[in-house]
């Protein structure tokens, strides 16, 4: 077989895994918000709204059929793109919160995934190019630290010191609530600001993006840091890096023409798999930062009961990684033709 033709088999095979693993998660999400406690009749009307009232709505809504027919509707709901709609905000369509909560944690998450991946990458490929010195000690300590942190608890600290203390930068939001925010068909302030040529919303934006994404991405770049330490310093010790060596090629030049672009693919996988986690919501550091996304949304839902909301939500989130995760495939593939035999 050919590369070309087992390049496409590999594509075609991890494509049509793809609706068998929403369906998976699908059900699977189903399945635990049905045994959740709480009620979504008590949500609508209020736990002290008549029995009578309450089993009218059941009835309405499909709860009084089995479990079976609830799950097949919800099954053709998705078929037909339909998320549901909220049972606390007055039936408000659960797209509808999606596209407007979900740029912002866009925003947040690649911007949070560049800094990790420059910081960890950095901080990786210097320690394992010096093994068994107070960088690589430095290296590995810092890898622990920044893995262990709680995220809630190095937000606030954070925001206490540079906001609070030192007034750097704005305590929470997105934008100032008292000026215009961008307007633009992405929905990302910084891009939008930028298409439409006004800087001062694009430095007000990246200024109130600059603390978040600065925690969210010194935390995971602990993990970037490790992978990429242990991986590479495998990588220089291979017997093409020492005939390279042999060859009198220096040792930048096989850091970064040959050993690196080994050592990434475990790195890329990581890097992909962590990239749709946060966009399935960076739910601590939205709620730390009040920052208005989609995981913050997520957060809210849960407070209020609102079952339905955070059903559709989770299958969102629960299609983004599959989706990243075939993505990731490809790429690996395209990367290693070993993975495609």
């Amino acid at each position: 077989m050919s590369r070309a033709s087992s390049l496409r088999l590999y594509i075609t095979s991890r494509i049509l895994l793809a609706p068998l693993m929403v369906w998976l998660a699908t059900t699977i999400v189903f399945i635990l918000i049905q045994a959740a406690p709480g009620d979504v009749v008590d949500v609508k009307l209020g736990p002290n709204a008549p029995e009578a009232l309450k089993d009218s709505m059941r009835v309405q809504m499909g709860l009084d059929q089995p479990m079976y027919i609830q799950y097949f509707r919800y099954l053709n709901q998705l078929l037909h793109f339909d998320l549901g709609s909220s049972s606390y905000t007055q039936g408000q369509p659960i797209t509808q919160v999606i596209g407007e909560f979900f740029p912002a944690t866009v925003e947040l998450t690649v911007c949070g995934m560049i800094i990790a991946a420059l910081v960890g990458l950095t901080v990786g490929s210097i320690a394992a190019s010096r093994p068994n010195t107070p960088i690589d000690t430095g290296s590995r300590l810092f890898g622990i630290i920044t893995y262990a942190l709680p995220m809630y608890w190095f937000g606030m600290i954070l925001q206490l010191l540079f906001a609070v203390k030192l007034g750097w930068f704005p305590q929470g939001t997105r934008f100032p609530l008292t000026q215009t925010a961008p307007t633009g068909p992405t929905g990302l302030y910084v891009l939008d600001s930028l298409l439409h040529l006004n800087f001062a919303q694009f430095f007000t934006s990246v200024h109130h993006l600059a603390l978040p994404s600065l925690t969210l991405g010194l935390l995971i770049s602990g993990v970037f840091e490790r992978i990429v330490r242990v991986n590479l310093r495998q990588t220089l010790k291979s017997d093409y890096v020492e005939a390279a060596r042999a060859r009198g090629i220096s040792e930048f030049r096989i850091l970064t023409a040959h050993a690196l672009k080994n050592a990434m693919i475990p790195v890329i996988t990581i890097l992909g798999l962590t990239f749709a986690a946060m966009l399935g919501g960076a739910v601590l550091t939205e709620v730390t930062f009040d920052w208005p996304g989609l995981g913050n949304r997520l957060y809210i839902a849960i407070s209020q009961r609102d079952a339905d909301m955070v059903q559709g939500l989770m299958v969102f989130f629960a299609t983004i990684v599959v989706v990243v995760s075939i993505l990731i495939d490809i790429l690996n593939a395209y990367v290693d033709p070993r993975i495609r035999y």
